[in-house]
């Protein structure tokens, strides 16, 4: 089988919003449908379509109540190569995959050279069975100034130094990740929530995590904890000596 794909990577320093070198090729599926799709995962390649996501407030005096609208527009159907995908995943952790922005680049047919569309995009969804095989891809258009609903996954960091947990507390991850309405440019791939400092009792609620302050909190309750040191065993608590 001809790999019309090639997955380019240039070196580039480290960033808080997570812009990947790699690139996303892709040619046009003019047909869809069930026995299509499964003809085409059996040549190695996964069914995809990307669109322009277009949102709405349910309640207009409620800024939370960010919905999709349920119509979308620039949508085209794909098709990348399983491998091409995989690779990818390889460069970038599959947890914030769906938290990355991609350049994508729509060639006219295989083994052509021609590009028909490009431009930036963000995986919202990576279909798979209960085998780990990739089904179907999911991708918005992420132009720079295009806000995007997005789930951010929470990284928790100083797990090793914190007083609570030396205490014999239990570290309760409340929240796995936070939605955020983001400008496209500006999406996290993560947010590490610091622990570091937490004692049996204390917590961290959703509007102490720091972020980019165009970033918008989807919640109606920014005081709820996105984790907490609790208590396992009272007879087990003792205080941390510290060393001299």
């Amino acid at each position: 089988m001809s790999k019309w794909w090639r997955v380019a990577c240039k070196t580039a320093s480290e960033s808080k919003f997570l812009r990947s070198y790699h690139t996303i090729e892709a040619i046009p599926r003019e047909i869809t449908g069930h026995r299509i799709s499964v003809r085409e995962r059996a040549q190695g390649r996964v069914p995809s379509v990307v669109f322009s996501q277009n949102y709405v407030k349910r309640s207009p005096g409620d800024p939370t109540s960010v919905t999709n609208s349920g119509s979308v527009n620039r949508k085209l159907l794909l098709t990348t190569e399983r491998m091409q995908i995989l690779s990818i995943l390889k460069g970038v952790e599959e947890p914030f995959f769906c938290t990355t922005t991609f350049p994508l680049q729509i060639k006219a047919g295989p083994g052509s050279s021609t590009i028909i569309e490009q431009g930036r995009v963000l995986p919202i969804k990576l279909h798979k069975n209960e085998h780990g095989k990739i089904l179907n891809m999911v991708l918005a258009w992420a132009e720079d100034g295009t806000e995007l609903v997005v789930d951010v996954p929470i990284v928790y960091k100083g797990e090793d130094t914190c007083p609570g947990l030396k205490k014999g507390g239990r570290l309760s991850k409340i929240r796995a990740n936070l939605k955020y309405l983001c400008p496209a440019e500006h999406i996290p791939p993560k947010i590490e929530v610091d622990v570091s400092n937490l004692d049996i009792g204390d917590s961290i609620p959703m509007h102490q995590i720091e972020v980019h302050p165009s970033l918008k909190l989807l919640s109606k309750n920014e005081k709820l904890p996105v984790c907490k040191i609790q208590v396992t065993d009272k007879e087990s608590i003792s205080p941390v000596v510290e060393s001299a």
